[in-house]
């Protein structure tokens, strides 16, 4: 299998271990059944492809088969982000879903034990087609059948319709949600589009919480995992900042994530 290596990953302190042991526990308490995971956002920079590839991690590291597929064809940064490498030239979504390789040319395995990509290739200016193509059916049905769970990172449902049009083929959604910046409304919109789509929402991650701790004046971000509540936001009025008892209203585990991405 060709290789990639992830040469910048950034690693977390013991809040934002313990925060992502909670999402990917949480997720695994969703049901066995449930395989292909969407991961999106109500607009862009609200940190989704970082949290992806931290859940794609997690997983991995307990014991689980991961695949992440990139599928923001549009203008991914995933690879230029994070400085995947690859033997040769990188292959990905794009040239297999336009005919021009097969499965076994965009599929890596990771430096990350149990961690495979499949990168986005290029970018594409209408990859509507391409994701309703056989092809994308075929290629999520063979990474169904060969891995223990298949992470898609997705474009943002507010900004382009290529979310809910993959939505259609998943078994659940996740929201990344940036605090005091998604407002309910559009929270409230999106949720609908994927479930019009016929994708269960699984729940939201919110992410870029800025609090105070007791034992320090510095200021991190914090990401919390819940089930949906429309009731997230208690404020509307975009204003930055605030302390943990912000926090959503949902009936979910919250935990530390520590440095988030965009």
């Amino acid at each position: 299998m060709k290789q990639l290596m992830i040469r910048k990953m950034e690693s977390l302190d013991y809040a934002g271990t313990e925060s992502l042991n909670t999402i990917c526990s949480n997720l695994s308490f969703t049901g066995k059944n449930l395989k292909r995971i969407i991961v999106t956002s109500c607009t862009e920079h609200e940190g989704k492809s970082y949290l992806t590839l931290q859940i794609m991690q997690n997983l991995a590291r307990r014991g689980k088969r991961v695949v992440l597929v990139d599928m923001d064809l549009r203008r991914s940064m995933l690879v230029s982000r994070y400085n995947m490498e690859s033997e040769g030239e990188m292959m990905g979504m794009a040239h297999y879903l336009a005919g021009y390789c097969g499965i076994e040319d965009i599929l890596y395995e990771t430096n990350v034990y149990n961690g495979y990509i499949v990168p986005e290739g290029r970018d594409v200016s209408n990859p509507i087609p391409l994701i309703n193509s056989q092809d994308f059916v075929d290629l999520l049905n063979y990474l169904s059948e060969n891995f223990d769970v298949v992470l898609i990172d997705a474009p943002p449902v507010g900004l382009v319709i290529d979310a809910a049009e993959i939505a259609r083929l998943c078994d659940g959604a996740v929201f990344v949600c940036e605090y005091n910046r998604t407002r309910r409304r559009e929270l409230n919109a999106a949720k609908h589009q994927i479930e019009q789509a016929g994708c269960r929402v699984l729940g939201a991650i919110i992410n870029k919480v800025a609090f105070d701790t007791l034992s320090s004046k510095k200021y991190y971000n914090r990401s919390y995992y819940s089930r949906y509540s429309s009731n997230y936001y208690r404020r509307d009025d975009g204003s930055k900042g605030g302390h943990s008892s912000h926090h959503h209203s949902g009936s979910g585990s919250s935990g530390q994530s520590g440095k988030s991405g965009k």
